[in-house]
């Protein structure tokens, strides 16, 4: 859980609040039994997998395996990072979010004055676009075929040529500090945007973060972002979520493109969830960054040496983020055309028919590799090379059924090669056995799976005096979990699962809650029990073991000697 919350308020915050009336909100739900059911808002389905449970003010859902409290389900559902989701959920119920000095929250406040300036400084610049001054950008707009309802819509503005336009109306130091002023080292200063047509940058939420300005003829450079700021940074954000999620809640898949213009020009054509790189190439950041928001990602560069090179660049960057259920795909156009340059000439239609036959990552990969040539054609030399060079760039691949398959493709292509035939068997193992891992209940795995869905079953627990020196794996984390159980007098579930989302465990912990249980609420002691009987009999052979091995060794103290003896009458009882 945060440190940037106190974690009381988080506790009494998740203790006042009811899932189902937070989930009633986005998602109809129905009863059924002691718990509540829709199709899931995470997942397409046709059948109602998705359910939330009163008692536990947790959801799950057996599709797809998302699950959490009500502060995991605004982050998910609404894109929201974890402050935003607790501001959201207590002004829901009329709190103020305490704020501990030094964290997050707190820092907020501090950045408020730099969020209001560039709300102002947009604002000025989209007046600026509706004066005499801003004739030009408004020309410029429709020669691009851009109409008023799309520049309003991504809130356009105009940067005057004047020097010092922004310095005369706000305050320096804030401009500074916002990066959208120059200043120099004898102490002068002026504006960074200046004739130019101006695209405000948003955030998730709305907010200006950062502006982009394009010139209005062919002056280089054609295009100047705002430098990385404390509310901005390029490696991460993108231009245009805002709008796109504005316009699809919760898209399927985003298009991502290079410019500005094209985002905004798709968008007037009806060509919703576009966004742009923001003057960089594509990082890691930002791939993770948009699969949050979605599964599918669509690559569209410019359909230019560049362009090309590009779009190589973002498949080999998304490659070691393609977890299950993320999908990649290219979409390439003429030589020489950008996606606004295309819709205009052959129209949207085209565009779109463009898009649904965008190639996936797969094909992508092999037709890079081999740049269209035949197997038969090459060389055996050349088809080396494609195994050498397709199985390095593969190995990024996380271990998965689709690794494994990418693999023996490219063993058939290459006509080769024990190596590639050993990584693709090597990758296939790995994937049975972490499917086999994500599906075994071992005693250790179903005892904390439980104990985090119900903390009163740590009276059972504490019932084996000597639980806290058990030895398995897990062993930490279930000594963790009780820890916070008893330290925060914790009663609920929900409240348990937000201590651990900002803890080494939460990987883990998430591991634990996506294990389907089948298990009926009046027989989850007794499976409990069961599981920590065997729990507690594997500890004590394991200890047992341990302890005569040592005496194998050396002599044991008197201590591990009485412990040997108590272990050992114990599994006479």
């Amino acid at each position: 859980m945060s440190g940037f919350i106190p974690k009381d308020f988080i506790d009494d915050l998740l203790n006042r609040v009811d899932l189902v009336d937070l989930v009633r909100r986005f998602v109809p739900l129905k009863k059924q039994g002691a718990s509540f059911v829709a199709r899931c808002p995470f997942h397409d389905e046709k059948t109602p997998s998705f359910n939330v449970n009163p008692s536990k003010q947790l959801y799950y859902c057996f599709g797809c395996g998302a699950s959490g409290n009500a502060i995991s389900f605004l982050i998910h559902y609404q894109h929201l990072d974890f402050v935003e989701a607790v501001e959201d959920l207590a002004g829901s119920i009329g709190l103020v979010v305490p704020k501990e000095a030094g964290g997050k929250a707190a820092q907020s406040d501090q950045l408020t004055p730099l969020y209001a300036l560039m709300a102002e400084v947009a604002a000025f610049y989209r007046q600026c676009l509706t004066r005499p001054e801003g004739a030009g950008a408004r020309a410029y707009l429709e020669r691009r075929g851009l109409g008023a309802e799309v520049a309003a819509e991504f809130e356009l503005g105009y940067a005057p040529e004047a020097w010092q336009t922004l310095l005369e109306r706000f305050d320096r130091a804030l401009l500074a500090k916002a990066g959208l002023i120059v200043e120099r080292d004898d102490h002068k200063a002026y504006d960074r945007f200046r004739n130019r047509l101006i695209f405000p940058i948003r955030d998730k939420r709305g907010r200006v973060i950062a502006l982009g300005g394009r010139v209005l003829d062919d002056a280089l450079p054609k295009y100047l972002n705002s430098p990385e700021t404390p509310i901005f940074s390029k490696s991460r954000e993108v231009y245009g979520l805002f709008e796109a999620l504005k316009r699809v809640s919760r898209p399927e898949q985003l298009l991502v493109v290079e410019g500005y213009v094209d985002v905004i020009a798709l968008a007037g054509a009806g060509v919703n969830c576009v966004v742009a790189t923001l003057g960089t190439a594509i990082t890691p950041q930002h791939i993770q960054h948009l699969f949050r928001q979605c599964h599918g990602l669509v690559f569209c560069f410019d359909g230019d040496a560049a362009g090309q090179k590009a779009a190589v660049r973002a498949m080999t960057t998304s490659m070691p983020l393609l977890q299950a259920g993320r999908e990649v795909k290219f979409l390439t156009l003429p030589e020489g055309q950008d996606p606004d340059d295309y819709v205009r000439s052959d129209g949207v239609e085209a565009f779109q028919a463009r898009l649904a036959a965008a190639l996936p990552l797969s094909d992508f990969f092999f037709q890079t590799l081999t740049d269209g040539a035949e197997p038969g054609s090459v060389s055996v030399e050349q088809r080396a090379r494609w195994s050498a060079d397709g199985g390095k760039l593969l190995g990024q691949l996380p271990v998965s059924a689709f690794r494994a398959l990418m693999f023996q493709r490219l063993t058939a292509l290459c006509g080769v090669s024990d190596a590639a035939r050993h990584i693709s068997s090597q990758a296939s193992g790995r994937a049975r056995q972490a499917e086999a891992q994500g599906g075994k209940r071992s005693a250790a795995r179903l005892v904390i799976a439980l104990l985090l869905r119900d903390p009163a079953l740590a009276e059972q627990i504490r019932a084996h005096t000597d639980w806290q020196q058990w030895h398995f794996p897990g062993a930490a984390l279930l000594q963790q979990v009780m820890a916070e159980i008893t330290t925060y007098r914790i009663s609920s579930a929900a409240q348990l699962l937000e201590h651990f989302r900002d803890s080494e465990h939460w990987p883990t912990i998430q591991k634990l809650m996506a294990i389907p249980l089948t298990i009926p609420e009046e027989g989850m002691a007794a499976e409990f029990s069961d599981a920590l009987s065997r729990l507690s009999e594997s500890s004590r052979k394991q200890a047992v073991e341990l302890l005569l091995e040592q005496a194998r060794q050396r002599s044991l103290t008197e201590s591990e000697r009485l412990r040997l003896k108590e272990l050992l009458a114990s599994s006479r009882q």
